[in-house]
């Protein structure tokens, strides 16, 4: 099938809880032992007071996970820190990064006001799973957003966020988790260790782990198993792709045996990727992402090639593997000076030679940080949200009708904060 360019748009404004301690076979036992020291008595009786009250027990249990939250932070603040310290003695002292860096801040704070509403969602509803452990791995963790019907099984998005393979966190994903969930998708953002605490080999080995614990452990939280689909944004748009070539390099005998396959994914979406890295690390060097730590997270010059998935694709040994790839469709902002978007428009072109069934899909006057924080933060109607979900509920007529009189998504951050922010985004 031949890639099919669309433009769209104008660019016009617009964890478990605990068990409970005690049982009601133990409650006769402990009134038979009045010689019990006051220390057990000072354990029981709470014991007993829990049983009776399920208030209290889930107070309790409120108190005991937020205490572990706290800590989980905690250890994460400390080893973020560790692992800032590190990476600046690679960037040294550059005016490009520093530059970057108070623009990201500045722009952070703009739109707080929407920020602050999604991690209140993120951090207090009951339909977001946090840190769900899926490897041995640090950071291999997830988090689940749950739609709050549950009357039949639901499609499942696998999600790997971006943050220039330096930056990237689960939490990333926590405002199109939410507005996914809101229409009926089961979203897991998958976390992956990020550069200096690994390199790009283990962000794909991270990364295909978090997609094995998707396929396999889907249906036990209401997913259905035949209808999961692969999403990626910006760097994590290139551990996805990088990842899914992996695993149909694997299933072709050309590497070791596979814990998921890439049937199981019914099409991948990638957002806002770079797909050729020979071609992007002069481009990333320019704005910041110098040369030298840029071969760092790569593991080196000679691996720049087989960590690009339009030159793998391009391989005529990997063609039976690329025969294996599910449909693929690519979102780019053509007004992206972060990663251009002809990075998609190439690799579109080299998957629709290597014979994979490949979509393009181009929104004018759309930057980088447009398409995935900006017009979602704006409300309204969402063009890329839309497209996605247009896609995923294709063939469910029950999910269109549905679709169909759903509420557009209400505003966040006011409209002048929102073109502030655009003009001072250092991506």
């Amino acid at each position: 099938m031949q890639s099919e360019i669309v433009p769209r748009g104008d660019g016009s404004s617009g964890e478990g809880s605990s068990a409970s301690p005690g049982s009601p076979e133990e409650t006769p036992f402990l009134r038979r032992v009045p010689s019990e020291s006051r220390r057990r008595r000072a354990v029981s009786e709470p014991t007993l007071s829990s049983l009776s009250s399920p208030f209290a027990f889930e107070s309790n249990s409120r108190r005991r996970s937020f205490r572990r939250d706290v800590g989980h932070a905690a250890a994460e603040t400390f080893l973020l820190t560790r692992l800032t310290l590190i990476l600046l003695r690679y960037l040294g002292v550059g005016y490009r990064w520093i530059t970057r860096f108070l623009a990201l801040a500045c722009y952070a704070i703009l739109l707080m006001p929407g920020f602050i509403q999604v991690g209140y969602h993120y951090f207090c509803s009951s339909q977001v799973r946090r840190s769900v452990v899926y490897g041995e791995q640090p950071r291999n963790r997830l988090d689940l957003y749950l739609p709050t019907n549950t009357d039949q099984l639901k499609p499942v998005v696998a999600f790997v966020t971006g943050g220039a393979w330096i930056i990237g966190y689960k939490a990333w994903g926590a405002l199109l988790g939410k507005q996914l969930a809101e229409r009926g998708i089961i979203v897991a953002c998958i976390d992956y260790r990020n550069f200096p605490q690994g390199t790009i080999s283990d962000m794909v080995k991270d990364a295909s782990q978090g997609i094995s614990f998707v396929c396999s452990k889907a249906a036990g939280y209401g997913g259905d198993p035949n209808r999961i689909y692969l999403v990626g944004q910006s760097a994590g748009a290139h551990i996805a792709a990088c990842t899914l070539l992996d695993q149909a390099l694997k299933e072709s005998g050309e590497g070791e045996d596979a814990t998921w396959s890439v049937s199981q994914i019914k099409a991948y979406f990638g957002i806002s990727g770079g797909y050729n890295l020979l071609k992007l690390v002069d481009h990333f060097h320019s704005r910041g992402l110098y040369r030298s730590i840029f071969l760092s997270v790569m593991e080196g010059e000679e691996s720049l090639r087989r960590y690009s998935p339009e030159v793998v694709v391009q391989d005529p040994y990997v063609r039976h593997a690329a025969s294996l790839l599910p449909p693929i469709i690519l979102f780019h902002g053509m007004s992206d000076y972060s990663i251009p978007c002809d990075a998609s428009e190439t690799f579109a072109e080299a998957l629709r030679n290597a014979g994979v069934e490949a979509k393009l899909v181009l929104y004018k006057g759309k930057t980088h940080t447009d398409l995935f924080i900006q017009d979602p933060l704006r409300g309204g109607k969402d063009e890329l949200l839309e497209d996605i979900i247009s896609v995923i509920h294709a063939g469910d007529t029950v999910a269109l009708a549905e679709d169909a009189v759903a509420r557009p998504t209400r505003r966040l951050v006011p409209e002048f904060m929102i073109q502030l922010a655009r003009k001072i985004s250092p991506f």
